[in-house]
């Protein structure tokens, strides 16, 4: 396999995202609701524990071994002045941490690959206390993993009005001016649940949900999910309607609810 700027093969990569998850499950798994887990606050006063640490460190080792021509991004140990003309990968080792830090299952390890034209091409979504897996390359599908189980193809839903619509998201902080828009929003659809994170998105992906909107994110917390939502048929974009995760938000959607759903929260559609 090529691993040059203009050569590459995703399927191959997608293999190597998988055995990335397969360390980072290891790690992860382990210091979860460890009686001994070290948690520190970050400058912008988010918590990290010796989990993340230790999983983005080991992740960017077995890439250094495989993809040493890669670039990556990550949420702990930061980024390189400039991607360009390279292909990088985006990690996020614990999407969650508030979650890991509680003993709340609802965490992840979230892995990216994105081209020097910043499209996302491979992405995985490994949750080991949930016992689920989603992976998705670049014109092959979108697939989730079950209980160590085999990987099945997976499709956004058909749900085409707002009113008959289930929405996910985490919480109402982080609005600013379009939280009235958010509460109007929930009040039109059919259901909505407070499942947050990279869940939310997941299961727009399998077709569970119909909406996940998050007001404030990084592109470590979006790149992963942005191509397995896409590979399963719908949208994901920011708040503004613009494709991809580097909007500084995500809104997911099977598609067909897409423009209703920015319309509905004031911004462009």
């Amino acid at each position: 396999m090529s691993t040059s700027e203009f050569e590459r093969d995703f399927l191959a990569d997608l293999v190597l995202a998988h055995q990335l998850a397969d360390a980072a499950d290891l790690i992860t798994l382990n210091r979860f609701q460890s009686s001994d887990l070290l948690i520190e606050t970050k400058p912008d006063a988010t918590p990290v524990t010796d989990a993340d640490k230790a999983t983005e460190a080991k992740i960017r080792e077995i890439l250094t071994d495989n993809r040493p021509l890669d670039l990556v991004i990550g949420e702990e140990f930061g980024a390189p002045e400039s991607t360009d003309g390279k292909y990088y990968w985006v990690i996020d080792p614990i999407d969650g941490t508030k979650n890991f830090m509680r003993g709340i299952p609802i965490w992840a390890t979230l892995i990216a690959l994105v081209s020097p034209d910043h499209k996302v091409v491979v992405g995985v979504v490994s949750s080991p206390a949930l016992s689920r897996r989603w992976s998705a390359a670049d014109a092959n599908g979108a697939f989730v993993s079950a209980n160590g189980g085999g990987a099945k193809q997976i499709h956004v839903s058909g749900v085409s009005k707002i009113e008959d619509a289930q929405l996910s998201y985490s919480d109402l902080v982080g609005w600013g001016l379009r939280k009235n828009a958010m509460l109007s929003l929930q009040e039109k659809v059919w259901r909505t649940r407070g499942i947050g994170d990279f869940w939310s998105h997941m299961l727009v992906a399998e077709g569970a949900v119909d909406i996940a909107i998050e007001p404030t994110l990084a592109i470590w917390d979006m790149a992963a999910l942005d191509i397995i939502v896409r590979e399963a048929g719908g949208r994901f974009t920011n708040l503004d309607g613009v494709d991809g995760p580097g909007g500084g938000n995500g809104v997911s959607s099977n598609g067909l609810l897409h423009n209703q759903l920015l319309a509905a929260l004031n911004v462009k559609a």
